[in-house]
């Protein structure tokens, strides 16, 4: 059985068959989005997220085509002209370049790759809305919740919005002190690449309608209050990923029987082998030295020249892993643990890693 460690789109999540299966049986992929059928999906997955991420019931789950898009959306839906951006890597950059595309008056806070943000971040006043990348998938970095916690206390007027892309449903965010969180499927929740949730409280819903009352665009089919109209019927605005939405139900339903606290131990006690298995060989180092920023769930290897044996070895076994991002394409690979991976494949990769290298 072949094993992709590639941090999306990943390894398929391991039920995920089966409920494909049943949607060929039953045509999920012809329902019309305003049918008796696609409301009971949308109602069904919409319950489940909360329940599976303890959100709030003052926060509205909308469906958009990826989660590059809610970038732009959500640039266009909460800010007028001054927006906030926590850059630690290539997916936190671009978030922050989309803002500048969209004519708003941008301003970030960089640190170099690997690194997190150790020092506290002095942000302008007058930021409608700061950024935070929580999982950096390009360099593995993670910023710590109580770190994005923290912004709520010196910046209450801002809204909060969290990039969990890469993290979710590890994180146990508080939602509290965040005003929208958002993921695309094709990581953690183990599902074909094609489909993003946008996650935001009533909070960002005043903002898109102070914006739309002062004439400013906020964009069309997928701005804030026209996701939330038909949302209030179990419906979506277009035609969207009818299946992807379908799977994403069932597989939360199976993530729900497993238990969050489950998902979430597993998840430690794997990233905790192979970063041990990294910290103590003699070719390999974890790429994010720090501790406190070492993500759970895309772990990056620094592999110098050592990248091609140990590609090829891993791929002996039947183990994909993902290549370095950007500039690091060549020396380094990156290691997904979303929850379909298990504790005995991350051990055999543990394994494995051990076998390369001079000894």
């Amino acid at each position: 059985m072949q094993v992709s460690f590639i941090p999306g789109p990943s390894q398929l999540y391991f039920t995920l068959e089966d409920h494909m299966r049943q949607a060929m049986r039953t045509q999920v992929g012809s329902l019309s989005h305003r049918s008796k059928e696609f409301e009971s999906i949308f109602a069904e997955v919409s319950s489940g997220l909360k329940q599976l991420l303890s959100i709030p019931s003052d926060f509205h789950i909308f469906f958009t085509g990826s989660a590059t898009e809610i970038w732009e959306r959500s640039v266009q839906n909460l800010v007028d002209m001054n927006s906030f951006h926590f850059v630690n890597g290539a997916f936190s950059r671009r978030y922050y370049e989309i803002a500048l595309q969209l004519s708003k008056q941008a301003v970030k806070a960089e640190v170099p790759a690997g690194k997190g943000f150790a020092d506290e971040v002095s942000i302008p006043s007058g930021m409608e809305m700061i950024a935070v990348t929580h999982n950096e998938t390009s360099t593995g970095v993670s910023l710590p919740l109580d770190f994005i916690h923290s912004l709520r206390e010196k910046n209450k007027e801002a809204i909060i919005v969290v990039d969990a892309v890469s993290s979710l449903p590890y994180p146990k965010l508080d939602f509290t002190k965040i005003d929208s969180v958002f993921f695309s499927v094709q990581k953690g929740f183990g599902l074909p690449a094609g489909l993003g949730v946008w996650i935001v409280n009533d909070r960002c819903m005043a903002k898109a309608d102070q914006l739309l009352t002062r004439g400013i665009s906020i964009g069309t089919y997928h701005s804030l209050p026209t996701l939330l109209a038909n949302q209030k019927k179990n419906q979506t605005p277009e035609t969207p990923n009818v299946l992807a939405i379908y799977l994403l139900s069932k597989v939360v339903q199976d993530m729900l029987r497993v238990g969050i606290d489950k998902i979430r131990q597993d998840t430690e006690y794997k990233a905790a082998i192979l970063y041990h298995a990294l910290e103590s060989h003699p070719d390999l180092s974890p790429f994010v030295q720090e501790k406190q920023f070492q993500s759970k769930t895309v772990i990056v290897a620094d592999c110098k020249e050592y990248v091609g044996p140990v590609t090829q070895r891993l791929l002996q076994h039947n183990l994909f892993p993902g290549d370095g991002y950007g500039e690091f394409k060549k020396t380094q690979l990156r290691f997904a643990n979303f929850p379909t991976h298990s504790r005995e494949q991350f051990e055999l990769l543990v394994d494995v890693l051990g076998e390369v290298g001079d000894r």
